[in-house]
């Protein structure tokens, strides 16, 4: 099994819905997201897939959610937007057009610091 790894940054503010602490507050992060991808075989030129198509695919998410607050846009108009459920997010987008190449997304982790960041891996 192969995988690669491709990580993405961007900045949002957010507000999370029914938490009780600063987080209920508005603020704001620098986010990174990274996705990774595996699948069994490599391309005729030896490449899983290419990072840089990765990274145009991704950037289409990040485009809609940089500098941005999340809780006005969909999903996250009624979802809270914890790292959690951006992770989930961005692995739902992302699995149609990762599939069609038939590849499977291993795992996106969402970090909004440093040192916290939260891992959706599909089923």
């Amino acid at each position: 099994m192969f995988e690669v790894s491709v990580e993405y940054t961007f900045a949002a503010g957010h507000a999370l819905r029914g938490y009780k602490g600063k987080c209920e507050n508005v603020h704001g992060h620098n986010y990174k997201v990274q996705l990774i991808i595996c699948g069994e075989q490599l391309d005729s030129t030896g490449l899983l897939i290419d990072f840089g198509d990765v990274r145009k695919t991704i950037k289409v998410l990040v485009d809609r959610l940089d500098h941005r607050f999340l809780n006005d846009l969909e999903p996250f108009d009624k979802l809270n937007p914890s790292a959690e459920n951006i992770a989930k997010y961005f692995c739902d987008e992302l699995e149609p057009p990762v599939k069609e190449r038939g590849l499977k997304i291993r795992a996106v982790t969402i970090w909004e610091t440093d040192t916290t960041s939260a891992t959706y891996r599909p089923m």
